[in-house]
């Protein structure tokens, strides 16, 4: 197969400015995941972070026992505040999701805000599973969010979901690679980044690129022999740290790999890191570079 060198930009930073983002996610008290990681990411990469939280958990789902607070009550008023005090945002990143109306609140984010990249993280499941605090109908609800996504990044499982195409596990071909990516294309993504592809007997995982103005290319990164939480959300935080950085896709993509790869390790290396959440803090210099 071969893999193309991409010089796609989708952010043109400027001087000293500032972009602000809207992080549409969770908020977890402990277990580091959603805004815990979306906040301290994109600020090392010198953006002004503006959460919107969809629900608030004591604890990550990995935990047995947790508390979850569902915040869409509250999601119109707190819009309806932004919209009193004029403010403008650059990019409207969405990740974990609490109700199926929540969805509404995104959409109301892009018509006021029709210039700002939409990054969506479409968070749902995993190893062919949905997430247990998601119904059919939110995940029905996230697929009305693929149509002008900028930026979408499933894994296999939200792939599968967001297509109807059959989850085949982790261990499956271009062709298949190539068929999901172009359905979601087909309902109106610019640009996916497919995550997750593992093939029996190595010691790789594979991640996919590509877009309507990108050729197809595949980028290989080592496998650690252990999963974590809130990996998803640290890569599509770093990948969005690098594009409001200037970066390309093509180098956004291999940051972000490298990055959660790098945070892994260290993650490896603290008392009880199956359930902490992976650990990045020491890592954010990294993400600062991006903008020398």
């Amino acid at each position: 197969m071969t893999t193309y060198a991409q010089d796609l930009y989708l952010y043109q930073r400027k001087d000293a400015y500032i972009p602000r983002i809207a992080a549409v996610h969770d908020l977890c008290g402990y277990g580091k995941c959603s805004l815990g990681v979306a906040i301290p990411v994109l600020s090392a990469a010198g953006c002004d972070v503006c959460p919107v939280p969809t629900s608030l958990f004591s604890a990550h789902t990995r935990f047995p026992i947790f508390h979850m607070h569902d915040t869409t009550d509250m999601l119109a008023p707190y819009l309806d505040a932004w919209v009193a005090e004029g403010i403008e945002l650059d990019a409207i990143y969405s990740g974990f999701l609490g109700a199926a109306e929540q969805v509404g609140a995104i959409k109301r984010l892009y018509e006021e805000h029709p210039k700002a990249l939409r990054i969506v993280d479409p968070v749902m499941g995993d190893g062919g599973q949905k997430y247990q605090t998601y119904t059919d109908e939110l995940c029905e609800a996230m697929g009305e969010l693929v149509n002008g996504a900028d930026v979408l990044t499933p894994n296999l499982t939200e792939a599968s979901i967001l297509t109807g195409i059959a989850y085949e596990g982790q261990d499956v071909d271009e062709a298949y690679v190539r068929r999901i990516t172009d359905a979601l294309l087909e309902q109106g993504a610019k640009t996916v980044v497919l995550k997750g592809v593992v093939h029996a007997g190595e010691k790789l995982i594979r991640n996919y690129l590509v877009g309507t103005d990108l050729a197809f290319e595949e980028q290989v990164s080592e496998l650690l022999p252990y999963m974590l939480h809130g990996t998803g959300d640290l890569y599509a935080s770093s990948l969005l740290a690098a594009i409001m950085a200037g970066r390309s896709m093509h180098d956004a993509v291999e940051f972000a790999g490298s990055f959660v790869r790098d945070a892994m390790r260290i993650t490896r290396l603290q008392p009880d890191f199956e359930v902490r959440g992976v650990s990045f803090e020491s890592e954010l210099g990294k993400v600062a570079a991006l903008l020398a």
